[in-house]
């Protein structure tokens, strides 16, 4: 079957196609080689050297990051002629997914392969690449990126850094103080966002050994003690002029872009630290006894194993979902080329930002279950639950907080369809002649596996769909600052994107092996279709009392009644299965 190009936000629009949803099932075996080749590259080398690490043993980073590097865990993302292996996406996030198990190092890993280099992959000169994609992907430089400032975190643009050419023309010379940046200690090369004559917001490329640049003193963080994380005060710092990068007033393109394949990694990310916490509290269940009894066998604890399961499931179904879509597109344009790579992602930002708020929050809440599983234990440095649940709670911050991101979700869904991108207010009018004309009472007779699921994942894109055209028809240009509307709006949404990747991935394995070999997943498939839809009742009934009033309101809301209906499901029975799976597989079951 010849893969359907979605657009990005596209699946609010469209049923979707389970054999064309792409899924960890569908892993090449040179990709379960990444994956493995990774993982025990965390488990042999980094994690082992997990307290030095913690004490800011920067060498030793740095020579776990030359070891990553040989592996070509950096070389994935470069392209071949600059000496790189130019993976595809999806080997990409299996890196990013599996270099997740100590948060320092990962962290630092994460910028200098990442953010800190893709600027430079996708907008740099032929030169600059020629001169730093190498040496960063051998791990010989290590690289950061400087966007934050004390007055812009959030409102990056809003940067006071400044550059100006000098008098001679020959040199760039940058003057502010950029924040919180990782690597900062110790990085060699800095990719830095500057206005340039105090007004164009564009990029650069800083060396340590510039005259002018310095780092100040390393933070004292809640989390990640051991990652480098430093101010970069620019004090008439002078850089040859051809290390400019990219256009001058075109800083927004790098950042922006940059942030999207961060975000993505971060979902990527999120789902391996969860599977590690997760499997933490697996083994931990099965072995602490109270009352005579492991606590593996109380209703409590499997309440919380099974919800950890389940949420993982459909995280991990929604970024190789998205992956695979970013691959589809990738396979209709020239690879060689990084700007239409660079589109590519581009064009799957809703989903990014999407992936990163669902990610970094399901890591959030294993992380907190992983604590009250090991109960006393889990407060004490003894275990390694209270270190995990410190490490992960930047991960809200960084990357676009979980709330600005909340807001690009909705905001970048409108602006799309104001442009003519997506259909989606014709789908809002559409929508609403149907709630005119009133409920159908035709019986459904599709008995097929899921097909309840299926039925409420459909209803949950109407809601979604209810919500933008109520809201963009109320507010209009004023929308945007209705920002508990547009986060209440992009929680239906994402909730929405899991349900229909998690029902899509598991409909297909079922098409293809059958009911009895994917029972756990069909059952935690059901569990957070179940949840999910609870939750988008509560989202959309307060986004609509904020939209509506009257007549308009109960019609609204009777809407969402209908929408949100389900049949009692058993879900006690459920979370027993999933937990008992759990605990007999010693982590992640699917």
């Amino acid at each position: 079957m010849e893969k359907e190009i979605i657009k990005g936000g596209g699946f609010l629009l469209q049923e979707s196609i389970p054999a064309q949803i792409f899924s960890p099932e569908d892993f090449t075996e040179e990709q379960v080689m990444i994956a493995q080749t990774t993982t025990e590259f965390m488990d042999q080398e980094v994690i082992p050297n997990h307290e030095r690490l913690e004490q800011k043993d920067y060498e030793l980073q740095r020579e776990l990051i030359k070891k990553g590097a040989d592996l070509g865990l950096i070389h994935a993302v470069i392209p071949e002629e600059y000496g790189g292996l130019a993976l595809d996406h999806v080997s990409q996030m299996l890196i990013a997914e599996f270099t997740s198990g100590q948060a320092s190092f990962s962290t630092g890993f994460g910028a200098t392969s990442s953010i800190g280099l893709l600027p430079i992959v996708f907008f740099g000169t032929p030169e600059q690449k020629a001169k730093y994609l190498p040496k960063i992907g051998s791990g010989e430089w290590i690289s950061a990126y400087c966007l934050s400032e004390s007055s812009s975190g959030s409102d990056a643009l809003n940067a006071k850094t400044t550059a100006r050419l000098s008098e001679d023309g020959q040199h760039w010379i940058l003057n502010g103080e950029k924040m919180w940046i990782t690597n900062g200690g110790f990085a060699d090369v800095f990719i830095v966002f500057a206005k340039v004559d105090g007004e164009h917001f564009t990029g650069f490329i800083v060396e340590r050994n510039d005259p002018g640049f310095s780092n100040g003193n390393e933070e004292h963080k809640l989390g990640q003690r051991g990652s480098s994380t430093t101010p970069i005060p620019l004090i008439d710092c002078r850089i040859p002029k051809d290390r400019l990068l990219g256009e001058i007033g075109k800083g927004h393109l790098i950042a922006f872009n940059t942030l999207n394949f961060g975000r993505i990694k971060m979902g990527a990310g999120s789902i391996g630290g969860s599977k590690r916490a997760l499997g933490q509290s697996a083994k931990y269940a099965a072995q602490r006894h109270q009352f005579k009894r492991p606590i593996a066998s109380f209703g409590a604890v499997k309440y919380k194993l099974a919800e950890m399961a389940t949420r993982i499931y459909a995280c991990e179904s929604a970024v190789y979902r998205t992956a695979g879509m970013i691959e589809a597109r990738e396979e209709t344009i020239d690879k060689g080329n990084p700007a239409e790579i660079l589109k590519a992602v581009e064009e799957y930002a809703i989903e990014c930002a999407l992936l990163k708020v669902a990610g970094t929050e399901t890591l959030f809440y294993v992380a907190d279950e992983n604590v009250q599983i090991h109960g006393g234990n889990g407060f004490t440095e003894d275990y390694p639950a209270e270190g995990i649940y410190r490490d992960c709670r930047v991960n809200r911050i960084y990357e676009g907080t979980n709330e600005i991101n909340r807001l690009l979700i909705t905001g970048q869904l409108v602006r799309r369809a104001m442009k003519g991108g997506l259909p989606l207010f014709g789908a809002a009018m559409k929508l609403q002649e149907e709630l005119l004309a009133g409920p159908s009472f035709d019986q459904d007779e599709d008995d097929s596996p899921l097909a309840k699921e299926r039925k409420l994942a459909a209803n949950a894109k109407k809601v979604a769909l209810m919500l933008i055209g109520s809201a963009a028809q109320k507010f209009r240009e004023a929308l945007s600052e209705q920002q508990m509307v547009l986060s209440w709006t992009a929680d239906v949404i994402i909730d929405s994107f899991l349900m229909d990747s998690t029902i899509g991935r598991t409909a297909k394995v079922i098409d293809r092996d059958g009911e009895a070999r994917h029972a756990v997943a069909i059952e935690a498939t059901r569990l957070f279709t179940h949840d999910a839809i609870n939750r988008i009742e509560v989202a959309g009934r307060n986004a609509l009392a904020a939209i509506a009033e009257g007549d308009e309101l109960r019609m609204l809301l009777a809407a969402l009644k209908r929408f949100t209906k389900q049949e009692p499901l058993n879900t006690a029975a459920i979370r027993e299965r999933i937990a008992d799976k759990v605990v007999a597989d010693g982590g992640y079951a699917f």
